[in-house]
């Protein structure tokens, strides 16, 4: 994987702790008062200098006194010139360890992208549109001699209970890079996502961050699920904080670049991301959002397709065709009573593997 800058700030070694420092101070006033400043450190041991005469050089209390406040404000200097002079001692460090950037999970070759691209339409064929969506920007990567692997921002619309959110994660996956995923109707507007502003009682960074945080990979696959059905937050002074909102900045590459955190209120580098968000009913988002991402329409899945799945899945998960039959055969039942399901089907394999694992107990 290759790797970028991530955080747009300046971030000095976290070994230079204030005890560091003080050291530092302190030999370089030995060094200065033997006559050795400037000298390279084998040509002080030729002159017969070694570290014990150095220690043994007198230090006052008041010179230690004033290399201790020298220390301070230089500390105090560093923290104001890095960006990360509001943010608490143990969030400097969090963010300290982005100093070596992020790592781009990258498609080498057209013929990996082809490869992924077969793995997704062999396992959801009704999924075809956005599947060729991403092979099509997976080979165009590859053209362009990307560093990493960059993806459009996508909408996936139609019924519930065809896998949008599912093929999202098996995306992820193929690419072997983390995968969120965000249930747009469980989460506080907008700060589940990007997070809240210091002085809100929940203040917090949102699982963007905190994803890329914990896995140092700069292009992780960010699900939003069921993207119209999220709601509003509004402050004490009337201000609303809608998640179409608050994605905008994220989904168009320009402003990505250098986007601000509500949080942590440093700039990052999120141009990498890929977006993946789904909804039911496209037409209840914002014009802006879906001018950032054209929906892409899918349809209802067929009972056939369905039980396909159930075999491919059961058959890759070492579940045994006597299970499975009778997988089908719940799954057919469960048919007739309501519209056939993607949940439907894992959650009657999901039985199908229990039971063949765990007998009944009689």
């Amino acid at each position: 994987m290759a790797t970028i800058p991530f955080i747009q700030c300046k971030i000095f070694p976290v070994e230079q702790t204030a005890d560091y420092l003080e050291k530092r101070f302190i030999k370089h006033l030995r060094l200065l008062r033997s006559g050795l400043v400037g000298q390279p450190a084998h040509e002080v041991e030729l002159l017969g200098v070694d570290n014990q005469e150095l220690h043994e050089t007198r230090i006052t209390h008041l010179e230690r006194s004033r290399i201790q406040k020298r220390v301070k404000k230089l500390i105090a200097r560093r923290q104001e010139a890095s960006g990360m002079g509001h943010l608490q001692r143990d969030e400097r460090e969090r963010l300290t360890a982005l100093a070596g950037g992020v790592r781009l999970a990258t498609v080498k070759t057209e013929h990996q992208a082809d490869e992924i691209a077969a793995a997704l339409h062999d396992e959801m064929p009704w999924m075809g549109p956005a599947t060729e969506q991403v092979w099509r920007a997976m080979r165009r990567s590859v053209r362009e001699g990307s560093i990493g692997l960059r993806l459009p921002p996508i909408l996936l619309d139609g019924p519930p209970g065809i896998g949008k959110s599912f093929w999202a994660r098996r995306l992820g996956r193929l690419l072997t890079v983390p995968t969120t995923v965000i249930e747009a109707t469980n989460e506080n507007a907008s700060f589940g996502v990007v997070g809240s502003q210091r002085g809100w009682g929940s203040a917090g960074p949102g699982r963007l961050i905190s994803t890329i945080l914990m896995e140092h990979v700069g292009n992780p696959v960010m699900v939003v699920d069921e993207v119209e059905k999220s709601g509003t937050a509004t402050s004490m002074s009337g201000r609303a904080f809608g998640l179409s909102e608050a994605l905008l900045p994220l989904l168009e590459p320009l402003t990505a670049r250098s986007w601000s955190c509500p949080f942590y209120q440093v700039k990052f580098d999120m141009s990498w991301v890929i977006w993946v968000l789904t909804s039911n009913n496209y037409h209840a988002l914002p014009e802006p959002l879906l001018s950032r991402c054209p929906p892409i329409s899918l349809r209802a899945l067929t009972t056939d397709e369905l039980v396909m799945f159930i075999w491919r899945e059961g058959r890759r998960q070492g579940t045994s065709d006597v299970a499975l039959d009778a997988a089908v055969e719940a799954f057919k039942r469960a048919g007739q009573a309501s519209q056939p399901s993607l949940r439907t089907a894992a959650r009657v394999l999901q039985r199908a593997a229990d039971l063949e694992c765990h007998p009944t107990l009689h």
